[in-house]
């Protein structure tokens, strides 16, 4: 098994010397064990007990089970999340005869095109952190349709679920009445997520967008914080062909008087952005500038880090994540969150270092470079765009030692598959090309003749059932020596890794 590698300065990820007294107490073994060995037990002791897993299975009991594939199954025969019509006209009316749950608590919203997930994971762990409840409304799921939805950290429950759209459900049915189209899947859920969160109640939501910003549905919120994760070129076909064409569309998050917290961006996309910042006379701060990553090293299961956020500088950050996508990605976490307490403009102050510590050593993101199998490593990783391939492909190879990796790769039709696979083609030795089960995926032939371009005939395997890929790659992997170090990556879809990781045991 390949390992990730540990950092050199161990001892400033926690406090008071524990890092070298716990290795001073392991002298009598091997002396790599015992530094693995401290960096997990200090990670304990920031975030404390190992967090459950936050992909929930199928529900234990047959009757909520039963009852939620029925409300899945109603779900799944309206318009589907690439089927879309530009507007909220619909989502607003349904907001309307809900009573507008929507304006019942603050919010921060979450546009981009990558790491918008991982964000508002960050965001969300940052504000429990500080004793406020919280909503979470992202897409798409990894394998289970409740992970949408998340209260305090943890997916919806089943039940809870349930009985949300069936409390929606004749207000829905009153607006597809009314409307020329249904309200879409992807509406309805959105309708659900801000019913929920105002039933809780919640103190503040965290929503990501589902595709662009200002026709999107979840684009009925006046939230005081819109944030944009790193923009890049993706869902061409509806968003634009250029970065400031994407950004134009993301930009109608941007609500008046709103502070904007701007992630790294092309030239182009961040004069989009900033333009639209002052037609509606918002604040805008951005990475780079107001705050960033001021430090970042590779440690024990993450990497240690050292932000710079709007009210100061915060150190030894331990973040369970890996690659330096991941370390941005916490830099604007940490800013949007002193924006919605009003530090930078409102208040010259920090947040509690403890609190931000131990909010970061909690976070959890599956699917984004998530170790979910030993001997040979498995790594899941969600990249379905060459931007996010690129962020992967960098992270798994700062972050572990693999002397040989195999690709298995299964996208989406609508994707620049040829960008996703030229950038992975530096890492990969081999690539096994296959297809999840859904109508979205690009058949595996296909994929595979793209791969044969890109890789060449020798180092690509077709292998059409995801089961198969898996157990090809895994054997191509065990075929080094037991201790030579190679490993497996599965990407190329959200679905695909959601997929893998069931076939994998942790579903």
């Amino acid at each position: 098994m390949s390992e990730p590698r540990p950092s050199d300065r161990h001892d400033a990820s926690e406090p008071d010397g524990t890092f070298e007294e716990i290795v001073g107490e392991e002298t009598q073994r091997d002396p790599d064990l015992a530094v693995i060995e401290a960096g997990s037990r200090t990670l304990r002791t920031y975030g404390g007990a190992p967090q459950a897993d936050v992909v929930p299975a199928r529900p234990a009991d047959p009757e909520t089970d039963k009852a939620l594939r029925a409300v899945e199954q109603e779900l799944a025969g309206r318009w589907g999340e690439t089927k879309l019509e530009p507007s909220v006209t619909r989502i607003a009316a349904l907001m309307d005869v809900l009573g507008e749950p929507q304006r019942a608590y603050p919010s921060i919203h979450i546009t981009g095109t990558n790491g918008k997930t991982s964000t508002a994971r960050m965001i969300e762990a940052l504000l429990n952190a500080f004793e406020l409840r919280t909503g979470r409304y992202t897409s798409p799921h990894v394998q289970s349709i409740t992970e949408r939805i998340s209260l305090d950290g943890a997916p919806i429950a089943p039940e809870r679920f349930i009985e949300t759209y069936g409390d929606v459900k004749p207000y829905v049915e009153m607006v597809d009445a009314q409307q020329p189209y249904r309200l879409s899947f992807f509406e309805v859920l959105t309708g659900m997520a801000y019913a929920a969160f105002a039933d809780a109640p919640v103190d503040v939501a965290v929503v990501e967008v589902g595709m662009g910003g200002t026709w999107d549905a979840t684009n009925v919120i006046d939230s005081t914080v819109a944030v944009v994760t790193p923009i890049s070129l993706d869902h061409t076909d509806r968003l634009g062909a250029t970065p400031a064409e994407i950004a134009g569309e993301k930009s109608g998050i941007i609500k008046e008087g709103a502070t904007v917290i701007l992630a790294q961006q092309p030239v182009d996309a961040a004069q989009v952005m900033l333009k639209k910042a002052v037609e509606v006379d918002a604040t805008v701060a951005r990475e780079g500038m107001e705050f960033g990553v001021t430090s970042r090293e590779v440690a024990v299961g993450g990497q240690l880090l050292t932000l710079r956020g709007l009210g100061g500088e915060y150190e030894e950050i331990f973040l369970p994540l890996y690659g330096a996508h991941q370390a941005h990605n916490a830099a604007v976490a940490l800013a949007a969150v002193e924006a919605f307490f009003g530090i930078g403009a409102e208040q010259a102050r920090s947040l509690d270092i403890d609190a931000i510590r131990k909010a970061f050593a909690s976070v959890v993101s599956p699917g984004r470079l998530e170790v979910v199998r030993s001997s040979p490593t498995v790594v899941l990783d969600a990249a379905h765009n060459p931007a996010g391939a690129r962020a992967a492909a960098d992270g798994i190879s700062e972050a572990f030692s693999f002397s040989r990796l195999i690709g298995v790769v299964g996208t989406s039709g609508d994707k620049d598959v040829r960008g996703l696979l030229e950038a992975f083609e530096p890492i990969f030795a081999e690539i096994v090309v296959t297809q999840n089960s859904t109508d979205r995926a690009l058949d595996a032939d296909e994929l595979a003749a793209i791969a044969v371009e890109v890789f060449g005939d020798d180092r690509v395997q077709v292998e059409p059932r995801l089961d198969d890929a898996l157990e090809a790659a895994i054997t191509l992997a065990e075929e080094e020596d037991e201790y030579a170090g190679a490993g497996v990556l599965v990407t190329g879809s959200v679905i695909t890794v959601g997929e893998a990781r069931l076939l994998l045991g942790r579903g």
